[in-house]
């Protein structure tokens, strides 16, 4: 029987690209899933990512803003995982107030709620690689210093730090995972506010040329199956509690490597190598790929879809159902 046969579970965030198809692995491992999800049109909450499952859910529209909504949330609670946030490096930088809400008082306010209304429940938080900034050496593992280079990424490390405090002063049981460009089906593809490659996608199923700036960036990408499974291992190991992981990929490619790929896997195509957009340099953190190695040495995690498998499935789901994203 699955560890998670029975349990209660919420998903912040649930009906995003990451929280959806957690949802979907959990309902499979028989849990009784819970999804909260303002469905704020920037954020990527999509109902048709749960179409396959909402018969098989509960979903409540809420923003997590919603301080007072939130001890109605957390009540019964045996797992949260809190995926919910504002993702968007420049979207930050030109709105840093919602981002700072969202990402930052929002969270404590989830972990107060838990604080005194479920203090035994475990909390796993989705942060970002964009808390190290430009990398002092490659690969980043977590001993690397945390230099954000926007607001975006400013805001998610208060948010971690929100949840290693309550672990060590109240007790309660929290793990942080840094996730490193995730990809896979449920993904935004409208533009970039999630990740570049859903715009690459769209374009490229549009008949369009799509464009890499500069393109010798070296990045590492995570498909989404390999993420929830390792959401799921730190949920269960309490040896997780009051840790960090980062996560990362197979190998790191550059960015013009992967337009190729792309262009491979869908037969034709063109892509635009251009200067970077002066807004985006500014915020740019250079070439970055992630050490995974922690969270394999103490919960065995490892990424197991190949870059290829992984855009394959991505781009075909995307060739069928493009007209749910849009």
């Amino acid at each position: 029987m699955s560890h998670f046969s029975g349990k209660n579970i919420l998903i912040t965030g649930g009906l995003g690209f990451i929280g959806s198809n957690l949802a979907r692995k959990l309902v499979s491992l028989s849990a009784q899933v819970t999804i909260v999800d303002s469905l704020i049109p920037e954020y990527g909450g999509n109902l048709f990512n749960i179409s396959d499952i909402e018969d098989k859910i509960k979903v409540n529209i809420s923003d997590i803003r919603d301080e007072y909504s939130l001890k109605y949330h957390v009540k019964g609670m045996d797992y949260i995982f809190n995926l919910a946030g504002q993702t968007s490096h420049l979207d930050s930088m030109q709105d840093p107030f919602t981002d700072l809400e969202i990402n930052s008082r929002a969270q404590l306010s989830i972990l107060e709620a838990c604080r005194r209304y479920n203090p035994g429940v475990k909390i796993i938080f989705a942060s970002t690689r964009q808390i190290y900034g430009k990398p002092d050496y490659l690969p980043v593992d977590e001993k690397h210093p945390t230099r954000p280079v926007d607001v975006n990424g400013i805001n998610k490390l208060s948010g971690e730090w929100y949840h290693l405090l309550y672990h060590s002063v109240y007790g309660i049981r929290t793990s942080v995972l840094r996730l490193t460009n995730t990809y896979g089906p449920g993904m935004r593809i409208k533009d970039s506010r999630q990740i570049f490659l859903g715009i690459w996608i769209r374009l490229l199923l549009e008949e369009k040329a799509f464009e890499i700036w500069e393109g010798d960036q070296l990045r590492d990408f995570t498909y989404v199956d390999d993420v929830v499974d390792a959401f799921l291992m730190v949920a269960e190991n309490h040896s997780a509690d009051g840790q960090v992981y980062n996560l990362g990929g197979m190998s790191p490619i550059c960015l013009r490597d992967l337009g190729d790929l792309l262009l491979k896997i869908h037969g034709h195509g063109k892509k635009v190598l251009k200067e970077f957009p002066v807004d985006r340099k500014k915020i740019d953190i250079g070439d970055f790929y992630s050490d995974y190695r922690k969270i394999q040495r103490e919960l065995g995690w490892i990424p197991k879809i190949s870059l290829l498998e992984g855009l394959t499935e991505t781009y075909e789901y995307y060739k069928n159902y493009q007209q749910y994203y849009l």
